[in-house]
């Protein structure tokens, strides 16, 4: 792995490849050192933050704030690897019930200049058998891993709670908590399952098959909803209003943004969703807005933007509980995590 000067090399030469093969090549290195414990010893020695606060969120012991956001290991290849970079806990996912190929390539673009991505991936995943056998086995008490579920791209909306809760029996006794992903703009129509008319009932679903599970597997998996920010104010505190209703226990925001207001930059025309800097303030204040309608009742994960120790103290401040970054770790490499904790004192 590649600290201090060495990655600002590192990063020019991925930044020469394709962004989808960049990243393979990446969580590739990291995963192979996730399966060689003594190399996993000398990564995590170097990466880690001993001193970091530990905090308790969802009933869950967390060794530290950050952690990493879905999206980055979709597959569960590397969890192990990255969780040697300081991270107090790793996001799977997004898994889908069954392999799909996700959009047409080119599907990721950067956008250098602003330290910003956009990406139309679209769930590709080799599906929740693949993704469960990564994880089978895995102690529980380790890295918190927390799994993120979405519905397959050919399943209608009216159908869709059948997949998140079929995702919801696989999952639960392998992973600490479970991310309900309605909000990805990849996915054609997902969106609109942030509406009350089906949130409601797919959340309740859901919420019954946990309570299902935890009967089953004698724990209660916590279940958290990942909200897009592109929703105007009487939608958002709709959504949140019913997922404090159904019970669940937190949620994440935000998801990318379709938004391109105040962009400008060539690939900015690019249909799919941004993340990075370019997402940091609006991320930021949906945190706030959430933390301000609920008076703090209902965690929150900040999560959009985070690219140092700053951005990550203003989504503290603004009401998070918990902070994930993705995008930050592509742009400044994977000393960032050490160089946050130590920035948030």
């Amino acid at each position: 792995m590649m600290t201090g000067l060495l990655y600002p090399l590192s990063r020019a030469l991925l930044f020469r490849l394709d962004p989808e093969t960049a990243h393979g090549l990446s969580l590739r290195a990291i995963a192979r050192v996730g399966r060689m414990p003594g190399l996993r010893a000398a990564v995590a020695l170097q990466f880690s933050a001993p001193d970091a606060e530990p905090v308790e969120v969802f009933g869950l012991h967390f060794p530290n704030r950050i952690g990493l956001a879905a999206g980055y290991d979709k597959d569960g290849d590397g969890w192990r690897g990255l969780a040697c970079l300081g991270f107090g806990h790793i996001e799977v996912g997004t898994v889908t019930p069954k392999p799909q190929p996700g959009n047409a390539k080119p599907r990721i673009f950067r956008l250098v200049e602003e330290r910003s991505v956009i990406n139309r991936m679209g769930f590709p995943g080799r599906g929740a058998g693949y993704v469960a056998e990564q994880l089978r086995g895995r102690k529980l008490g380790g890295p918190i891993i927390g799994v993120n579920i979405g519905k397959q791209k050919t399943t209608a909306l009216e159908d869709a709670a059948g997949d998140y809760e079929q995702l919801v029996d696989i999952f639960a006794p392998l992973a600490d908590y479970l991310a309900v992903n309605i909000s990805s703009p990849n996915t054609p129509g997902l969106r609109r399952l942030q509406e009350r008319g089906f949130l409601g009932a797919l959340l309740g679903r859901v919420a019954a098959r946990r309570d299902q599970a935890a009967d089953e597997i004698g724990r209660r998996v916590p279940v958290l909803v990942k909200l897009a920010p592109d929703l105007d104010d009487e939608q958002l505190l709709t959504a949140v209003d019913v997922i404090a209703e159904s019970g669940l226990d937190g949620i994440i925001a935000t998801n990318t943004t379709i938004s391109r207001d105040g962009l400008d930059h060539a690939r900015a025309g690019e249909e799919g969703g941004l993340s990075g800097a370019a997402l940091t303030d609006m991320s930021t204040r949906i945190i706030a807005r959430i933390s301000e309608h609920t008076g703090g009742s209902i965690p929150v994960v900040g999560v959009g933007g985070v690219m140092g120790p700053e951005d990550a103290r203003a989504k503290l401040d603004a009401g998070a509980t918990l902070v994930q970054l993705y995008t930050g770790l592509v742009y400044e490499g994977p000393g960032l995590v050490k160089r946050i904790l130590k920035g948030l004192g």
